[in-house]
């Protein structure tokens, strides 16, 4: 295969969280007396964005009321706590997401991300950010160098619809001028991302930084930017 485009989630994909999340919510457990490891926040993370796929799958978090918002993300800080060992009642992970959330954060690229979005554009390929967060993408993909390297973003705001509703992938194939054999679309969620572009056809690569999802074996893994290009100079 031989793509003309290629889309690429944003969170997880292109940037992280400044400070990191795993650092905030640690600090945010000692506060409640809390002891719990980076990397079972990190795990915890990784079974509660699964979770945030299914849902919006369901019904789109946009759609839902502030109470609604309110108790979904309670549930998801109680499974990421989970994930670091602490069985949390919905009232103690209501408190950590509060304290968590009200951390200030930037976002920051991964530091492979724009060697290998380098790579990619000498390959003459169309790029397309395909992202849930509603922010003004144009303005943050300036901020962050994103912007020689993308020629276009969609978001859910835009298409009426979050990952994995084909909407908002199906915008993207749109704003490319390319069908969907001629795509790929690289995204760290399996539900959201890798199974969200193969309902409308789009080749799907799971970017896997840290390992998380070895146990996936139907569609491409890459643990890093860089590997995307090799995969495209061997077709795939």
């Amino acid at each position: 295969m031989k793509p003309k485009a290629v889309f690429f989630d944003f969170y997880n994909t292109l940037v992280r969280f400044w400070p990191p999340l795993d650092e905030i919510q640690q600090a945010a457990c000692a506060e409640l007396g809390l002891k719990v490891s980076k990397e079972g926040i990190r795990r915890g993370y990784v079974r509660a964005d699964e979770y945030m796929s299914e849902e919006n799958a369901i019904r789109s978090l946009s759609e839902r009321s502030d109470q609604e918002r309110a108790d979904f993300f309670a549930v998801y800080e109680q499974i990421i706590l989970g994930g670091a060992g602490i069985n949390a009642s919905i009232a103690l992970a209501k408190d950590a997401w509060i304290m968590a959330s009200q951390v200030p954060k930037d976002f920051a690229l991964f530091e492979d991300v724009l060697p290998g979005l380098e790579m990619l554009k000498t390959r003459g390929l169309v790029t397309g950010l395909i992202s849930n967060l509603r922010r003004d993408m144009p303005v943050l993909c300036e901020q962050l160098g994103l912007s020689p390297y993308l020629d276009f973003s969609i978001t859910s705001a835009e298409a009426g619809a979050e990952k994995p509703h084909n909407r908002v992938f199906l915008a993207a194939l749109e704003r490319a001028q390319v069908d969907p054999a001629d795509a790929v679309h690289v995204g760290d969620q399996y539900k959201a991302d890798a199974l969200g572009a193969r309902a409308v056809g789009i080749t799907p690569v799971l970017i896997d930084r840290e390992g998380w999802y070895e146990h996936i074996d139907d569609c491409t893994r890459i643990s890093s930017l860089p590997e995307l290009d090799s995969l495209l100079a061997n077709g795939l």
